[in-house]
């Protein structure tokens, strides 16, 4: 089963430095029928203006994975963790018992991220922080491991989260070339940039989504002007 969720029909959060959207109940916008997705829980895409950003603020037991579209985003936080995420950086931040962050966009052009949290195996795990260069991965055109607590991930480019049941990948295809979905109980296809055809479902624009039951291996075949998709594969929920 299929279910295509289109970028107009997320939540919305605006000021005057910050345009998110939420592909689930997030904040003040709550939807008994759209509270995650598997494991996921939290898929928002941010555009946040220069010199502004997230002040601290704190989160516990959240497996939290960011991806950076464009422009760069500045990590601080309570466990004195520092970095510069930009695009082809991998990052996971793990709350466990409690930790807190803030996010700034310190350059001169809007910074455009993904940010996903996902529930860990245990609670009250030791905070912790990790990123890793995965850009030239990307270059191949496959589906690259990002951010993983999979048997099959451990050893790859992937970073560790603390959900052995999920894991998280990116590709970057060029104009005309496909991946193939993972096999997984619940799988989570976002398209980031460009547009594709996904089989057996039709095509999928820029921040489209499609939440796929029982995945068994349905291609992705990017557009015309090329496409980058991320892709959760989850065997729980």
């Amino acid at each position: 089963m299929t279910d295509i969720r289109r970028a107009g029909d997320r939540f919305r959060t605006e000021s005057e430095w910050l345009d998110s959207h939420h592909s689930f109940s997030f904040g003040r916008y709550y939807d008994p029928a759209n509270v995650g997705f598997g494991l996921l829980l939290v898929h928002n895409d941010e555009v946040v203006a220069p010199g502004t950003g997230f002040d601290t603020h704190p989160h516990q037991d959240l497996e939290i994975v960011t991806w950076v579209l464009r422009g760069a985003l500045v990590h601080q936080d309570s466990e004195g963790h520092n970095g510069i995420v930009y695009p082809g950086l991998a990052q996971r931040m793990s709350a466990g018992s409690g930790i807190q962050h803030s996010e700034k966009n310190d350059a001169g052009e809007p910074v455009r991220y993904i940010q996903m949290w996902v529930r860990p195996d245990e609670l009250d795990l030791d905070p912790s922080y990790q990123q890793a260069e995965v850009g030239n991965s990307l270059a191949t055109g496959e589906l690259v491991p990002i951010a993983s607590g999979l048997a099959k991930h451990e050893g790859s480019s992937a970073i560790r989260i603390n959900q052995q049941d999920a894991g998280m990948s990116v590709a970057r295809l060029q104009p005309g070339k496909a991946i193939q979905l993972p096999t997984a109980p619940y799988v989570h296809l976002f398209v980031a940039l460009g547009a594709v055809s996904l089989e057996g479902a039709g095509d999928l624009g820029t921040a489209d989504a499609a939440r796929v039951v029982a995945a068994d291996g349905q291609r992705v075949t990017a557009g015309p002007d090329g496409a980058e998709v991320l892709v959760w594969e989850m065997h729980s929920r």
